[in-house]
């Protein structure tokens, strides 16, 4: 297998489409600037006019929105195989930030280049547009999670979803995955304090469902917690190819 067959991102658009040899090419094109990022520091800015998008190889980043009082709401969270920037690259601006919560790798795609992909392959196109589908619909749920469920369901619905995702890309389970968020992180993505949080992985502990320690997150019931979340992951949309 060449490098980009093995690659987060081609295992992600692989659940939409059977990507042919030119398409697996044009992907390792888009894979040729490599570049590192350091935790904590923004790679791209609120406001920024971006000219680049990358995709995630290693590491975990976080989207977020600074408020005028300094606190920020975390939109989503990245991992590998997902892009970052590619509505800011298509709208010139970006309407939010990228941090990176560990150091990470990403490659870094022009808009040029992402346009002459687009071109050249239609199929490939419609499965990168299948997975910024994708991620609007993971927004829209946490979007729901903090509005209408509790501080319970919204832990349990997000730690469920992680999994889905990192399953995708083969970086996790119904057993469990790594996972480097903070009590800090999680409190700026579900809309609770860190304080909160901690006595809600307190109760999942407690109640025998899933425990969150040492950058680990292991599931001892993983059904349970799919009926406390009520989670179905029909929005995810991870039930094979559609196209061949």
């Amino acid at each position: 297998m060449t490098s980009v067959e093995q690659s987060p991102l081609t295992r992600k658009l692989s659940a939409f489409v059977a990507l042919s040899d030119v398409e697996l090419a044009v992907l390792e094109r888009l894979h040729q600037r490599r570049r590192t990022f350091i935790a904590g520091r923004d790679m791209v800015h609120q406001g920024q006019s971006a000219q680049a998008a990358y995709i995630l190889s290693a590491g975990w980043v976080c989207s977020y929105k600074l408020q005028a009082d300094g606190t920020r709401q975390i939109v989503d969270f990245q991992v590998p195989g997902d892009f970052l920037g590619l509505r800011s690259v298509l709208l010139r601006t970006s309407d939010h930030s990228f941090e990176p919560i560990v150091d990470i790798e990403a490659a870094e795609v022009l808009t040029s280049d992402l346009l002459e992909a687009f071109a050249r392959t239609p199929r490939l196109a419609t499965s990168i547009l299948w997975a910024a589908s994708r991620d609007e619909a993971m927004v829209v749920e946490h979007l729901v999670g903090i509005g209408r469920r509790d501080a319970d369901a919204r832990m349990a619905h997000l730690l469920l979803e992680l999994s889905s995702r990192l399953m995708l890309v083969g970086l996790g389970g119904k057993e469990g995955y790594d996972c480097p968020l903070t009590q800090y992180h999680l409190a700026d993505a579900l809309g609770l304090s860190a304080v909160h949080v901690n006595r809600v992985l307190r109760k999942l502990r407690e109640s025998g469902l899933v425990t969150f320690r040492d950058g680990h997150v292991t599931f001892h019931d993983y059904g349970g917690l799919v009926k406390l979340a009520e989670f179905d992951a029909a929005y995810l949309d991870q039930t094979g190819p559609l196209l061949k």
